[in-house]
């Protein structure tokens, strides 16, 4: 979760929209991400097969699920709210840019970016070629895609509250992307990365992409 999802750490009863420039709006799955592990993430986990990076790990659920099964592993996130929370699951989180430097880079298994996170920064391809930066040859980014038919959107969003809500209506705008699951061979070649795998689970978009 990037910078504009800061305000969505509130959590609570209230519903929070991610809201594109063009106006589609997206609601913010919040229950789950401040849950336990869905059988989605505890998927993705399965696939780690060392060390691993949780990038924009809001709430901790991924990352928790991450250090239960044993793995080296940290989540990063530039809000303090995040890496807090995440902490108090009992996993390690840094309040770290993806883009700053970080500890063992070149060296882990894998990078996950869950819940949109390949939105983060509004390029995916930057995105996904940093992700290669930190990588192992062989290691994998495991990425929530869109469904097929999505395709490629790029631009600026921002989260908005319903109205009633205790805090301000809207938060500030940030670049987002999202990727539909057709668009990932043509990404992950332009970082330098191939699609080793595409899957579903829970009607939800997945791929992995493995660094040469």
């Amino acid at each position: 979760m990037t910078a504009g999802f800061h305000t969505a750490y509130t959590g609570g009863g209230t519903v929070h929209w991610l809201v594109e420039t063009g106006g589609r709006r997206t609601r913010l799955p919040l229950r789950r991400w401040y849950g336990p592990a869905e059988p989605a993430v505890r998927a993705l986990v399965d696939r780690c097969t060392g060390p691993a990076v949780d990038v924009g790990c809001g709430p901790g659920r991924v990352a928790a699920e991450l250090a239960a099964r044993g793995l080296i592993s940290f989540g990063i996130d530039t809000s303090p709210a995040a890496v807090q929370l995440t902490r108090q699951r009992g996993a390690t989180a840094l309040r770290r840019d993806v883009f700053d430097p970080l500890p063992g880079e070149g060296r882990w298994s894998n990078v996950l970016l869950v819940d949109g996170n390949i939105g983060i920064g509004g390029d995916p391809v930057t995105l996904l070629h940093r992700c290669a930066q930190l990588l192992r040859p062989g290691g994998t980014v495991l990425v929530e895609l869109d469904p097929p038919g999505a395709g490629l959107w790029r631009g600026r969003a921002h989260v908005a509250r319903e109205p009633g809500a205790a805090r301000p209506d809207r938060g500030p705008e940030f670049r987002w992307a999202r990727v539909g699951v057709d668009a990932a061979d043509r990404l992950a070649a332009l970082a330098g990365l191939r699609v080793r795998a595409v899957f579903t689970v829970d009607e939800r978009w997945f791929a992995e992409l493995e660094r040469p």
